[in-house]
């Protein structure tokens, strides 16, 4: 699972919970209960303007147990510990934020390139390709030794093999040959779109296998 689609679970999860707090939280400070003639079960939270968010006996309930407190503190923990792991993962890069860019004949000159702007190159150069419906390209490792790692999607009835072969000879070896490099590794995967089935009566379906 990627990393954006991580975020948007948690985010969407968050939101879902903060959003249905909310409402409890308004139904029972705007006393929609007693105007709308709701009787909420005994358990429901904030039911009427007077009564606060947590009550004492919510928060008594449990304090005399001796297992009441670890849970809290262990639960308090493993919050914060998820959160702060989540930061550092916003925050930590898998490859180089920079690469160096060769300068022959400039003597003294250094050049250096925003990871992400040869990224979008080599996508917008492996789009072009013949087939391509969508590609998504990255820089990993480290800007001595980086590694490429790329995601294409072929169009139904794409040639995997035409496309290994295309994206050998034309994005990466210009990616190699701009960043002065022997060899730059690339990990590819490829995924072919199934075709939309044929309406009944013509001809059936035509299946197109999923190459990864």
């Amino acid at each position: 699972m990627s990393r954006t689609t991580v975020n948007r679970v948690l985010l969407g999860v968050a939101g879902l919970v903060l959003f249905a707090v909310g409402v409890l939280v308004l139904a029972g400070g705007l006393d929609l209960y007693g105007r709308l003639g709701v009787d909420p079960p005994g358990w429901w939270p904030l039911t009427s303007p007077d009564q606060p968010v947590v009550s004492v006996e919510s928060r008594t309930h449990w304090s005399d147990q001796g297992w009441w407190w670890p849970a809290v503190i262990g639960g308090l923990v493993v919050v914060v510990a998820g959160a702060a792991w989540w930061l550092f993962a916003q925050l930590r890069r898998s490859g180089p934020a920079t690469v160096g860019v060769p300068t022959p004949g400039a003597s003294g000159l250094r050049l250096r390139l925003r990871s992400r702007a040869l990224e979008e190159v080599l996508e917008t150069g492996a789009v072009a390709l013949p087939e391509v419906d969508r590609a998504d390209v990255h820089l990993v490792r480290g800007p001595r030794h980086p590694r490429l790692r790329a995601a294409v999607r072929l169009t139904p009835g794409g040639d995997p093999a035409a496309l290994v072969e295309h994206f050998e000879t034309g994005p990466r070896t210009d990616a190699r040959t701009s960043l002065g490099l022997a060899e730059l590794p690339a990990d590819l995967r490829v995924r072919v779109v199934a075709a939309k089935p044929a309406a009944p009566g013509r001809g059936g379906r035509r299946k197109h296998p999923r190459v990864r």
